[in-house]
């Protein structure tokens, strides 16, 4: 008797249906009152969290934080494009725009994160099928590909180095846009590197020195400084 082929795109939908179906049982009727305000209020985030695509990191839960708290921008290696107003497709730099001239966000944080795979795929310089958008985006890194080649002397060193570096270049690139430096300048907006540990479940946050230390139990972001 042959075996019926397993239908993979099957299971996936039928797994995120009884996701959702958990939601409304579970999550829904907690959270109601919370999101029919969202909706008749509008948002007013707390943040923006500028993270990676990498679906085993999700900044809500990292921040315990409640629909409506964060406005998360999400893309290969949490990377932020330099400002560059043209003809051509940019989404990053359109949800920043929508966060800080729409909604007024006072606070970016760049997210980085352990295990990153467009960062591993910049430092092996080695596209694969990856040709058409990944690789030509991580170029946007390239700067920091170089620094961790010069500081990590073994390739795990390097692939911490240079996902630390493509936090720093995020937040230099983000200096670019007129409106983040001019927000920036006048004490209305503050800019902030953070690097999640996916194993350990440890942040860690960028200080002045140009340094990650973890964020210490009960201790404040103020305090981190």
């Amino acid at each position: 008797m042959t075996e019926a082929p397993i239908d993979a795109h099957g299971d996936a939908l039928d797994e995120l249906v009884a996701g959702y179906h958990r939601f409304r049982r579970s999550t829904w009727p907690d959270r109601r009152l919370l999101l029919e305000g969202l909706a008749s209020r509008g948002q007013k985030p707390l943040a923006v969290v500028i993270a990676c695509a990498d679906s085993r990191l999700d900044p809500s839960s990292i921040f315990d934080a409640a629909p409506g708290a964060l406005f998360v921008v999400r893309n290969v290696a949490n990377l932020v494009p330099p400002y560059q107003p043209d003809a051509a497709y940019h989404g990053t730099s359109a949800a920043l725009e929508f966060a800080v001239k729409g909604l007024g966000i006072s606070t970016i944080m760049v997210l980085g994160h352990a295990q990153c795979g467009g960062v591993a795929a910049l430092l092996a310089d080695k596209a694969g099928a990856l040709t058409d958008f990944v690789m030509p985006w991580m170029q946007i890194a390239a700067r920091a590909r170089a620094r961790a080649w010069q500081t990590g002397a073994t390739a795990a060193e390097r692939q911490t180095a240079c996902e630390h570096e493509t936090v720093k270049v995020s937040l230099e690139n983000l200096m670019t846009f007129p409106w983040v430096a001019d927000a920036v300048a006048a004490g209305q907006l503050r800019l902030q590197g953070a690097y999640y540990g996916i194993a350990t479940g440890v942040l860690q946050l960028l200080g002045p020195d140009g340094v990650f230390q973890p964020l210490m139990a009960g201790s404040t972001l103020t305090e981190s400084r």
